[in-house]
């Protein structure tokens, strides 16, 4: 189980890399045991033009002000290198920055905070909770958004609060597999009710990423599959596992 956690989160000019830039980090290193923040950061990477302003609230011009993006990145691989793993909500999509422009690879184990952490079922949250949705479950009070140290700060808060916490992240570092829902178009709710998603990453089906003890746990038959290299989503280099025949899980206990 991870010690230092570095939450982390990212704003961009668009959904990849292919198509924009990132320009702004936010990051806070966590001490798992203490419930504690250790140090944070935030710093703007310039650009000539962002799109997504609308989203994200950030002025290209304002990227381009004169100011200590540099430091503020020397710090953030300080922090990086003393921590255990990256966590992000959305994970998949954050760590695709990484290893373009100024921002280099981040050689550490990655967590994804809203699809690979199964919060306790008394918070009545969705399968992939929103930061927001996951804050207000824990009483952060929530009084801004879309800025990067924004919600790395909620999620530290929702952790200090989570007293289980050893325990999420290490199911959450379980391995994982891409499965799809064998259902049929009558049954596709108890898909749905189960957080599968439809469409996303897998084409025309219900799909998601699951631990053996979580596949074991249904209680309707999927199959693991693996997409081609050409149809993953930017990022999602964790999606491991060759095609497999369809597989039924054991029946849940009446």
């Amino acid at each position: 189980m991870p010690q230092r956690l570095l939450i982390l989160d990212t704003e961009t000019t668009a959904l990849s890399p292919a198509d924009g830039s990132c320009i702004e980090v936010g990051a806070v290193l966590f001490h798992v045991p203490s419930r504690a923040v250790l140090s944070q950061v935030s710093f703007l990477l310039p650009c000539n033009a962002n799109p997504a302003e609308h989203v994200n609230g950030i002025a290209a011009e304002w990227t381009r002000l004169e100011q200590p993006w540099q430091a503020g990145l020397q710090c953030f691989l300080a922090m990086a290198a003393a921590a255990d793993a990256v966590l992000a909500h959305n994970a998949a999509f954050d760590r695709q920055w990484f290893g373009h422009g100024e921002l280099p690879a981040l050689e550490r184990p990655w967590i994804c905070s809203m699809e690979e952490i199964r919060w306790p079922a008394e918070k009545h949250l969705r399968s992939n909770p929103s930061v927001r949705d996951l804050a207000l479950a824990y009483g952060v009070p929530v009084w801004a958004a879309h800025r990067a140290l924004t919600d790395c700060i909620y999620l530290a808060q929702v952790f200090e609060r989570c007293s289980d916490l050893d325990t999420l992240l290490a199911a959450a570092q379980e391995p994982r597999h891409l499965y799809r829902a064998n259902l049929s178009y009558a049954e596709r709710h108890r898909a749905k009710e189960a957080g599968f998603r439809w469409n996303d990453p897998v084409p025309g089906a219900w799909s998601r990423r699951l631990s053996e003890s979580e596949v074991q746990a249904l209680g309707f038959p999927v199959q693991q599959v693996e997409l081609d290299r050409e149809e993953r989503p930017a990022g999602s280099g964790a999606i491991t596992g060759s095609s497999q025949p369809t597989r039924r899980t054991l029946p849940r206990s009446a």
